[in-house]
């Protein structure tokens, strides 16, 4: 017997699976999706096993493999078949798309192997007929009461435990130990569903047994995540398992405890806040099916479920579905092919949907189905605040307005949300003599700097220095901070209510394990009434104290040279809007902008979506954008910028030649350096991929041995 093996190596001149010789006593061990060790040249490397069929007759001597990675299949069939479908769609790798779907400790990697986490519990073994002390026949009660371990037992009684032991009336036996352990006390809130929610409910449940694509169109505050668990439910009783998958870290703690109180422990939980061993863990737990829901951001749309019941994306508008670096999927393309071939229905949920998705639902390629109210039947009150004129009253930072609401809030022991848009102490560091502006050696952005450790850092490379004091350019002392971030913004926020427990969430202070839960813990327990954030508190959560949300400049992804930056605005605001007035008071929000009358803000501050769609789809329309047409990024990268250039004319006359679509470009990104790597684009408007795939292919194709020169390709990029 041989074995076809695709080799880790994530190298485009080795993707392809390579023949090996399976010893005889292997054979048993081999099965299709296992890791196995091979002699590859000079080194041994892992590989996963893709095929195993009978030897014949081949032109060279074939290699044995080693040794066996896995007891049982870490790809399964269904993962086999959709790495060679993301690999085909993204031209990436093939073990590159395998490799995406594992986590980290099960990646085909030499060494790179954790091992299982045990604890030893006390079993009773066989009871005799001897005399028992008072201790030993408590430590038996104890163990029969309850699932105790052994360091429980020694420290109940040692001398009892030993002397159990030493007669064989206890015995002691290893079990797995998982390392994301659950010890909070969590209960269950019984909520009776409204017309509405069970309108949704019922729709879906009598089509659990089909492929149906649904776009949950529901405002903030109307009960989506209620709708999900009464679904979920039916698809456990029905017995068989589900994705859930949340847009943001920030989202999961919640989430999972209002889960895990209706469901118990039957959830896996994913995101990249896990420890390798952790994640190796809620993997397992899914292969051994011991977990029936899984709760996680982008990369559990992967999850090995052969029983697979449903597939639900809250926010389903969010740009984080779409991996940024390659493999360039889109969880939500992947849940829909995975809906197919399971026969089962993908709910995709959000107030403010994508204009795609709601296209798709209005012209019949999704369902629709609709929750127009809150459950308390009240949307927070929306008051826009025009900058220009707060700036000339001397306001610069909050509006009187703002203030005064703030104020109350604080006055009445109720809690307040403020967005602004950008972590960080300030925003630019500028000589105002000669007007040299500090920017990142590597990449083409002003630094931002941050008070708490006294540097300026880069937001896309990380790098870091001291703060400026001295212009380098002029050798002026005459240095400023212009802007405002979070860290400005908490500190600001501190002098002006000295009555305020203020708490501050962005990628700063969520860098550590478990730091999102307790923020958002501690916040939902009132230790601080007011929560400073960035877009990262702007979806999902839900504090029922919350009665005001600020918004600083409300107009800043506007900015943001990209043809959705009216529709990323609209959602942000219509969003963090949403945090307020969901308990029993009522809510209010303030929008601070410098830009009034933009219909993103306008309709957004009225919760039309549909007003802000029909302004939007005007313009995609004219501008032929989608979902008028598709599109294909090509990026052109490398260290040398003249060089890329001409290979990016180059690409674009070949482009040209054979395509009969629009072609923009070549033209720099919007950074043009990122890291020492400059970036060059070409944008393809097309209808159909068939027309423009095998040329794409080609280009690609062409510069991949390329070390120079190098081509990335994004078919339907979030940002361009």
């Amino acid at each position: 017997m041989v074995a076809q093996i695709l080799t880790q190596i994530k190298s485009k001149q080795v993707d392809k699976t390579f023949t090996y010789k399976i010893p005889k006593e292997l054979e048993p061990k081999i099965k299709v999706g296992i890791r196995v060790i091979i002699p590859f040249g000079k080194q041994k490397l892992e590989g996963f096993v893709l095929k195993i069929e009978e030897e014949k007759q081949y032109d060279y001597e074939l290699k044995n493999i080693l040794e066996v990675v896995d007891e049982y299949p870490i790809l399964t069939d269904e993962m086999l078949e959709l790495g060679k479908v993301i690999s085909n769609k993204t031209l990436c790798t093939l073990v590159n798309a395998y490799q995406t779907m594992l986590p980290t400790s099960l990646k085909a990697k030499i060494g790179n192997h954790l091992n299982k986490k045990y604890e030893t519990i006390i079993e009773i073994n066989e009871l005799k007929d001897i005399k028992y002390t008072e201790k030993q026949l408590g430590l038996l009660e104890l163990i029969k009461s309850k699932k105790i371990t052994k360091k429980e037992a020694k420290e109940y009684s040692l001398s009892a435990y030993k002397k159990l032991l030493e007669n064989n009336i206890i015995k002691e036996i290893q079990i797995e130990k998982y390392r994301l352990l659950n010890n909070k006390e969590l209960k269950d809130k019984s909520i009776t569903l409204n017309e509405e929610q069970q309108t949704v409910v019922n729709e879906v449940n009598n089509n659990l047994d089909k492929f149906t694509p649904y776009l949950l169109f529901g405002v903030t505050g109307s009960g989506k995540t209620e709708v999900y668990m009464h679904i979920l439910k039916k698809v456990i009783e029905n017995g068989k398992d589900a994705i859930v998958l949340v847009p943001e870290i920030s989202l999961t703690p919640q989430l999972v405890d209002t889960f895990r109180a209706r469901f118990k422990d039957n959830i896996a939980v994913f995101h990249s806040r896990l420890s390798d061993g952790e994640r190796y863990d809620e993997f397992r737990k899914i292969l051994k099916k011991e977990a029936k829901i899984v709760i996680g951001t982008r990369s559990a749309i992967f999850s090995p479920f052969t029983n697979l019941g449903i597939i639900i994306i809250d926010e389903e508008h969010s740009q984080t579905y779409k991996q940024d670096n390659s493999p360039r999927y889109n969880a939500i393309d992947v849940a829909l092919y995975r809906g197919k071939r399971n026969n089962v229905p993908v709910i995709m949920g959000s107030a403010t949907p994508s204009i795609e998705s709601y296209t798709k639902a209005k012209v019949g390629t999704y369902k629709l189905l609709t929750l127009k109210n809150r459950v308390n039947k009240n949307l927070p009150k929306v008051e826009i605040i025009d900058m220009r004129e707060s700036i000339k009253k001397g306001n610069k930072l909050l509006s009187s307005e703002l203030i005064n609401k703030i104020k109350n809030r604080l006055e009445n022991n109720e809690q307040i949300i403020l967005l602004l848009n950008r972590r960080g102490y300030s925003t630019t560091i500028t000589c105002n003599d000669c007007g040299y502006v500090e920017k990142c050696p590597n990449c083409d952005i002003p630094l931002t700097y941050h008070k708490a450790s006294n540097t300026s850092r880069c937001h896309y490379c990380g790098y870091g220095t001291k703060k400026l004091d001295v212009c380098p350019n002029c050798k002026s002392k005459n240095v400023s901070f212009y802007g405002i971030g979070t860290q400005k913004l908490e500190e600001e926020i501190k002098k002006m209510f000295d009555n305020a427990n203020v708490i501050r969430m962005d990628a700063d202070t969520t860098s550590t394990k478990g730091s999102h839960e307790k923020i958002i813990d501690d916040f939902r327990n009132n230790k601080y009434n007011i929560l400073i954030g960035t877009q990262m508190i702007a979806k999902g959560l839900d504090f029922a104290n919350v009665t005001l949300v600020g918004v600083l400049n409300g107009d800043a992804t506007l900015n943001i040279p990209d043809f959705r930056s009216a529709e990323r605005t609209y959602q942000l605001l219509n969003q963090v809007s949403g945090r307020s007035g969901r308990g029993e008071k009522l809510g209010e929000v303030v929008i601070q902008t410098f830009n009034t009358e933009h219909y993103s803000i306008v309709k957004s501050s009225q919760n039309d979506y549909e007003g802000f769609y029909e302004e939007e789809m005007k313009i995609r329309k004219k501008l032929s954008y989608p979902p008028f047409s598709n599109l294909a990024l090509i990026k052109i990268k490398g260290t040398n910028y003249d060089e890329i250039l001409v290979e990016a004319n180059k690409i674009k006359k070949y482009l040209s030649d054979n395509i009969n679509y629009p072609i923009l470009g070549p033209s720099s990104a919007n950074i043009l350096k990122i890291n020492n790597i400059y970036h060059i684009q070409i944008i393809i408007k097309y209808k159909k991929i068939k027309e423009i795939f095998e040329y794409i292919e080609f280009v690609y194709n062409k510069y991949k041995l390329n070390t120079k020169v190098i081509v990335e390709v994004d078919f339907n990029p979030i940002k361009i």
